[in-house]
This record gives C-alpha cells, structure tokens and sequence, in this order.
C-alpha cells in the first residue's frame, strides 16, 4: 500500500465526469480515501465530520464556489481546519482567476483539463513544501511569496518589517 493510503482527500467539483477523473488520478498513486461532493457548501458540511488532509476543489460551483469555500476555511469561525491544504482546478487560467484565489488563501492551482503529473505534483508540494502560514489584517492563509532573491541581503521584507521592529525595541 503507498503511504498515500492513510491521507483523506475532500474532492469538490460540481462535474460529475471531472470527479471520476481526479479520483482515479488520485486511486491510481495510492489514494484510497476520497470524499466526493458536488460543491463548496457540501464540501463545508462533510468536513465537519470527515476531517480531510488535503482539499481538491474546482473554482466554479455553485452554490458555492471553490474561493468561497476557502475564504470560509481560512476565515470562518467555526472553520474545521483553517490550515488545510486546499488545492484549486479551474479550466479558466486568466490571471485574475490565479491571483483572486491565492488571495483566498488557496495553497495550489491546478488548470483543466488536469494531468497525473500536474495533480501529484501539487499534493507533493503541499506535502513535503508546506509553506507557512501568514496572518495580517486583510489575509489569512500560506505565504503567498513563492520566489526566493537568493541576491537579497536586507534585513526586511516586508514594507511593514521595519515598523514592527521600532515597536518591539
């Protein structure tokens, strides 16, 4: 059995035939715990008592999308996991789409029609790269800042790193 088989998988999308896909996908590297639903609500129900490792959700449900439904995660109070990994598909790749739900707080973006190799290698980045998290007033969710200026030498940041600092001395 792959070490995969012990992860539970919340897979939301309102297309029946997209689901088969993803979930074979899924099957076929090991995955053997995987909830379907039709839509964000319905997925915020089953997480309530199904607690998921790892949330596949595609962008546009009704009557609840993917962003919505990881704004709810990230934000809600009565949230089951604010910190789960949520993995977004959508077969509309503009950037709007891309940039409206990282703000969200989506951990990944996979664009439709999905490959094995683009759905792995999304789980292995939520897996074995987490990013942190970051908390500020306007956004909860993983660091947004993927590239690393190896050529940076600052101190700071971030434009408030500076004001934090005189605070704390």
């Amino acid at each position: 059995m792959s070490a995969f088989g012990a992860l539970q998988i919340l897979l939301a999308d309102d297309n029946q035939h997209m689901r088969a896909i993803t979930a074979t996908i899924l099957n076929s590297a090991g995955f053997r715990r995987i909830r379907e639903v039709r839509d964000g609500a319905e997925a915020m129900e089953a997480l309530r008592d199904w607690p998921a490792d790892l949330a596949i959700v595609d962008f546009n449900m009704a009557p609840l999308d993917g962003v919505e439904f990881t704004r709810l995660i990230r934000n809600s109070a009565d949230s089951p996991n604010p910190y789960l990994p949520v993995i977004m598909m959508t077969g509309h790749s503009e950037k709007s789409r891309v940039v409206e739900a990282r703000d969200a707080g989506v951990t990944e973006f996979i664009v439709k029609p999905v490959t094995a190799k683009a759905v792995l290698d999304r789980i292995h980045a939520v897996i074995y790269k987490p990013r942190p998290f970051v908390k500020s007033e306007d956004y909860f969710g993983p660091c947004r800042r993927r590239l690393v200026n190896r050529s940076y030498a600052g101190p700071w940041r971030r434009a408030t790193d500076e004001k934090a600092s005189e605070s704390a001395a």
